[in-house]
């Protein structure tokens, strides 16, 4: 795939000059494919407690508010809108030279003062703040990359005009009332999410790396069930009783068994011809990684609650429970679909797994007893797509 250098590229005017182009040698392997580098696994060190951060907000009360759940997503969707909109500039574009560097360090910045202001939402102005950081860095790097063929000016003025519509109105909710704020908010994320729909026909015409792009987006998803992974630990009490250890042992079986399930479904490249622009592909992943996120939060509660000898999970946490595992499973299906039509087979697994794990939390109340059985309902359900996804990549490489 072509990838544009930003470098070696007579600027008119002064910007140019004081980004300080110059000539960057693209980084990829011996096949050509672009890969994360050093400064991309970097940034995503900071995106690690932003996660963090909004999983916080639940706290530890099995009964959460809708209100506060649906916070917490929308939090969530802010925190890796932002993740995303650097990972669609670096498919396209390779620079690395001093000033790309140091632009996406400042990227950083504006990443920590995200994290630190999710808790204080929408009171505190460091997440927006934030937000226009990350953003406005992300639209100079654009305008850096626009003059390098008529291409990039194709594409950048895609997401220049909606990014730029969308960073105006977060810079305008400084000045909202803090309870105005969110509204604005959610006006700013409804454009930015369809300016790259609204221009799909000419993104399309430049299509994204298609090794780099699933890489990049299967980290953020491996972050993702990392704090999974954390809220387990963190339920555990010291000094753990014998049982409590193996509770937690069954729990980290629903982790493992959706890391399986994906690394499968991404190394075996079924969508890797049929990534085009990237948008259905990662915009799959807001929904799916959301869902692993409260998934993971809810499978800590569980953990807790037998830890408080607890003889019945609330409702609100097993339709959390329920809701989580569902999304997920309609979300790998649908991935699936981008490649090609389910066949009757893998549809009859998706269907065994919604039916199986809605009626485990339906119907079983037993914080013990429900846990195993949902451990043993998604290890079935991994092995069963797992093979299934191999079969097509077999058959695709045949």
């Amino acid at each position: 795939m072509r990838r544009v250098r930003t470098g070696g590229v007579h600027w008119p005017g002064r910007l140019a000059g004081r980004l300080g182009l110059r000539d960057a040698e693209p980084r990829s392997d011996e096949d050509g494919h672009r890969h994360a580098t050093w400064l991309e696994l970097f940034l995503d060190l900071i995106f690690v407690y932003a996660l963090a951060a909004v999983v916080a907000r639940l706290g530890n009360d099995p009964t959460p508010a809708p209100t506060e759940v649906l916070a917490v997503l929308g939090l969530f969707v802010v925190i890796q809108w932002a993740w995303v909109g650097q990972v669609y500039y670096d498919t396209r574009f390779d620079p690395d030279d001093a000033p790309h560097r140091i632009l996406v360090l400042v990227a950083l910045i504006g990443a920590g003062a995200m994290t630190l202001g999710v808790d204080e939402v929408p009171e505190s102005v460091l997440l927006p703040v934030g937000y226009l950081i990350v953003r406005g860095v992300l639209l100079l790097l654009y305008l850096r990359a626009r003059p390098t063929s008529p291409m990039a000016r194709t594409v950048t003025s895609v997401y220049l005009t909606g990014f730029g519509a969308g960073w105006l109105i977060w810079l305008a909710s400084l000045a909202a009332p803090a309870t105005a704020r969110p509204v604005l908010w959610i006006v700013a994320m409804v454009i930015e999410l369809a300016t790259p729909w609204v221009g799909w026909r000419w993104l399309d015409r430049w299509p994204v790396d298609d090794r780099h792009l699933p890489e990049r987006i299967g980290q953020f998803t491996i972050i993702v069930l990392g704090s999974a992974l954390a809220s387990l630990l963190f339920a555990v009490p010291d000094h753990p009783r014998p049982y409590m250890i193996a509770t937690a042992g069954v729990a980290f079986l629903v982790p493992a068994a959706v890391w399986w399930v994906y690394t499968t479904f991404v190394t075996t490249r079924l969508l890797q011809t049929w990534l085009r622009g990237g948008q259905a592909y990662s915009y799959l992943h807001l929904p799916l990684d959301g869902a692993l996120l409260l998934l993971g939060w809810a499978l800590g509660q569980v953990v807790r609650l037998v830890d408080d000898d607890a003889t019945r999970l609330p409702l609100e946490l097993r339709l959390v429970l329920a809701a989580s595992v569902l999304v997920w499973m309609l979300c790998g299906l649908v991935l699936y679909w981008l490649w090609s039509r389910p066949t009757a087979g893998r549809l009859a697994i998706t269907g065994y797994g919604i039916v199986a794990a809605s009626l485990v939390a339906a119907t079983v109340g037993e914080p013990r007893l429900l846990l195993f059985l949902l451990a043993l309902v998604i290890v079935v359900y991994a092995v069963l797509l797992t093979r299934r996804l191999t079969a097509a990549s077999q058959e695709t490489d045949g």
